[in-house]
Formats: structure tokens, sequence, C-alpha cells
């Protein structure tokens, strides 16, 4: 989930899309998958004015590939663990490419602050490698906001261990959204263009200090209601065996978001959005795929769904076998979502109930407008996220994810339309 307006597309080596490194670590920790409630990440979504870039270069490539398992909740919240301190402290976070920011409930936080108390809070009497900094942040969501102070301690990751970081301990939790969230904090992926307070992001930390190899990482969400896990976030490279090749590289286009060009999206062969080219994110911590609101109307009405709360789509269930695919053009190549991919199908009380994976949302310039390809998109297809180097600039590379839905064939991953 991320917090300001923080989405960057990262860039991928070859070799580690299609080959996995010689002599690499890869470690996976077995993930839960919690059972279905209300869906709180896309109502955190807000929108600031990112921060200067800092001045120092970007990291230099590797090679050691090191696995973050992912839980899944109701296929649009997607979380793993963390370390915090000596010893470390367990919590769980998300996962986000549309902030640069660690932040995590602490132990310290105000008496008022509801969330705080149904959380795992940071402690740091507990820790004996705690530095305080002391210096106050803020973000600002959608929906509330988060405050606090920033702290240094060190981070545990995937098995990566003895990280020093710069986080967030969350002081004031105001928003409501955060009381009901299945996570503690979030952990941002994005550039450091993006971080609160010039904070060195993570991932620019573990290569700097040469716990991780490449600036390079994978997002693996497993939907497969049978399967137990959530899917797996990888630093340093990719894991083959989640995808279907190929890869479809694209350049990111704005290095403050993992933001690429998308050429058009067309429902069926009937209706086409985004007909002259436009800007997509792709971005973890977003539940659904957003677009301008014009053009989402026209989308869902295209799709049979009926307008519901908060911008939100309700669709017959019995209709899923008729609806047609939507499809996304990126790097040249069609990429399909089915009705199965873009319809969230949820049971309460025994009641199934089907919403619409379409959600408008107007980002106003200069930052939009631009399309987000969530959670709902990045649960059908892989992305390998690369921040690149001195030599070569970053990119994100695309490929179904390896699922039994998708061995069916190349039908599934592309569509071709004419012209």
């Amino acid at each position: 989930m991320s917090p300001p307006p923080l989405l960057l597309p990262l860039l991928l080596l070859p070799p580690l899309l299609n080959v996995e490194p010689a002599g690499a670590t890869l470690i996976r920790i077995p993930l839960r998958r919690v059972p279905p409630e209300r869906r709180t990440l896309n109502q955190l979504r807000g929108w600031r004015e990112p921060a200067k870039l800092p001045k120092s270069g970007a990291p230099s490539p590797g090679d050691k590939p090191a696995l973050v398992p992912l839980s899944n909740y109701r296929d649009v919240q997607y979380f793993g663990e963390i370390g915090l301190g000596t010893p470390p402290q367990n919590l769980t976070v998300v996962f986000d490419t549309g902030s640069s920011n660690l932040w995590v409930p602490s132990r310290r936080c105000h008496f008022f602050s509801v969330p705080c108390w149904l959380h795992h809070r940071f402690d740091p009497k507990a820790s004996s490698s705690f530095q305080p900094n002391g210096t106050k942040f803020a973000i600002q969501y959608g929906s509330g906001r988060v405050d606090g102070i920033l702290s240094e301690d060190k981070l545990t990751i995937g098995g990566i261990k003895g990280a020093s970081v710069v986080f967030g301990e969350a002081l004031w939790e105001p928003s409501l959204v955060f009381t009901f969230a299945h996570f503690d904090g979030i952990l941002g992926l994005g550039f450091p263009i993006l971080a609160v307070e010039g904070v060195r992001p993570p991932l620019d930390v573990l290569v700097e200090q040469g716990l991780l190899d490449k600036p390079v990482f994978s997002f693996y969400f497993n939907r497969d209601p049978e399967k137990p896990d959530g899917g797996e976030l990888v630093l340093g490279g990719s894991d083959p065996a989640h995808y279907i090749p190929p890869l479809t590289f694209m350049p990111v286009t704005v290095p403050a978001y993992w933001q690429i060009h998308m050429e058009r999206v067309k429902v069926g062969s009937g209706l086409t959005l985004c007909a002259r080219g436009c800007a997509a994110i792709l971005d973890t911590g977003t539940s659904l795929i957003t677009g301008p609101t014009e053009e989402i109307q026209a989308l869902n009405a295209a799709i049979r769904g009926f307008p519901l709360l908060a911008g939100e789509y309700i669709i017959l269930c019995s209709e899923i076998p008729k609806l047609p695919a939507v499809s996304f053009l990126l790097g040249g190549v069609w990429f399909n979502l089915t009705a199965q991919d873009y319809v969230i199908q949820t049971t309460r009380n025994g009641v199934s109930l089907c919403l619409s994976g379409f959600q408008a949302l107007d980002v106003p310039p200069p930052a939009g407008p631009f399309w987000i390809l969530g959670d709902v998109f990045l649960g059908t297809y892989v992305a390998v996220f690369d921040r690149g180097d001195r030599k070569s600039s970053a990119r994100v590379g695309l490929a179904r994810a390896h699922t039994s839905g998708a061995d069916l064939g190349g039908e599934t991953a592309q569509a071709q339309f004419p012209g």
C-alpha cells in the first residue's frame, strides 16, 4: 500500500530473469492466507509532491536473490514479515512499490492511537542495536496520515541480516483504516526521490551495505485459492518458476514512480481506451486497477458493472463466464485479463459477492493523469523491477504468472487485436 504519490518502474538484467544465478541462496518462508474481510489498501492511497532526489549515485548490481514470502488478504492485500532490532522484533509489512519509506507502529505511540494497540509494535528499549534519530516525519494518505519520529536499527529481511536502516516509528495513526489493516507497517520499494525526509530506501541500503548484489526484485502473487501461500517477493533477481517466458521489458519513463508507457487498453473487441497512449504505474500497494473516471466508467459499463459505494462496481457472479477480456498493450505485447482475473470474488455470511477490479482515480497534473496497475493486474502477471545502474536505465519486465490457469497456452497470456 503506498503512501503518497509513490510508484516507480524498476528494471532487471536479462540473466536474472531467465536463469537463477549460480550459487544463489533462495530463502523461502511459508506464508498464511488470511480469511476475507474488508479491503483497506485502496483507501490508503494518497498523493503528494515527491521529495528532492538525493545526490548519491545508483547502487551497483550483483547476484544473490533473497526471497520473502507474502501473505494474501482477499487477493487484494499482500504482506510479509521483517525483523527490526537486535534481537529481531518481527512485524508484518506491505512491500510497496509506490512508496520509499519503511515505517512500523512504535511502542511509544500515542495512547489514543488505536491502531498501535491492535498491531505489533517496535520497542526500542528491547533492541541492543537501536540508534535514536529523533527527526519528525509525517506521511499523508487519502484517508488519514501517519506521524512519528525517525530511528535507526538493524533490518532482517528474507534471511538478510545486519542492514542498518533509518525507519519511521509511527506514534500517531489517526485513520481507522490502519485499525482494520492486517499488516503492521509499510516497506517502500520505490525510488529515493519519493522518500520522506530524504531517507535512503531499504533497497538502496541493502545494496550500498553489500548485503544485496543487485538493485532488482520481483513479485509473484499467488491467487490460487487451493494454495496456502500468498506468493513471494524475490530480492536480487527473480525465480523463473514463477512465470511463463518470455518476459517483456519496458523502460521506466518517469524515475519517480515505477511508471511506464501504456499504448492502449481494449475491452473485448469493441471498446478502446487510452487510445493515444497514456502513462501507467505498477504499484503493489494498490489493490485494484485504477484509471481516469471517464474511462473507468466506460470500462465498467462494458463489463456490466453496477455502481456501488465509494466508486466500486458490483458484477453479477453468474455473468463472469460471459464477460469480455480486458487487455493492456505494453511494450508491444497484449496482456490479457479474463473476468476470472479482474473480478474479485468473495463470500460473506454464505452469500457470494463479485466486485469489479477497476476503480476510478483521477490524479491531477503534473504527476497525473495515469493508470495504476495494482494487485489485480500483478496477481496475473509477475513483475520484475530493475533499478538499473550507471550503464543502464531502470526497466520493468512482465510475464504471465505460472499458475495452472496460465498453463493453457499463449492465448491466455496475450490477445491480438487489429490496428
